[in-house]
């Protein structure tokens, strides 16, 4: 059984060691433009955020401020 198993692995492993094939210079730039595109939104979308959960802490501070009176 352990022996059909560590040969099984040894196959797939084979098999997708050659399947392996160089991608085009078009990919490559495609996805460095994805990657550029992903992190000017999230420069943009982290004020956003801070602003937010900012918020959410003033509302539950105000809330404490409040239950106190």
């Amino acid at each position: 059984m352990r022996k059909s198993l560590l040969f099984a692995l040894l196959v797939v492993a084979l098999l997708t060691r050659s399947a392996h094939a160089a991608l085009p210079a078009v990919v490559g730039t495609t996805l460095t433009e994805i990657q550029t595109d992903a992190l000017a939104l999230i420069d943009l979308l982290w004020p956003v955020v801070l602003a937010v959960m900012g918020a959410f802490v003033l509302i539950k501070l105000a809330k404490r401020g409040g239950n106190k009176i």
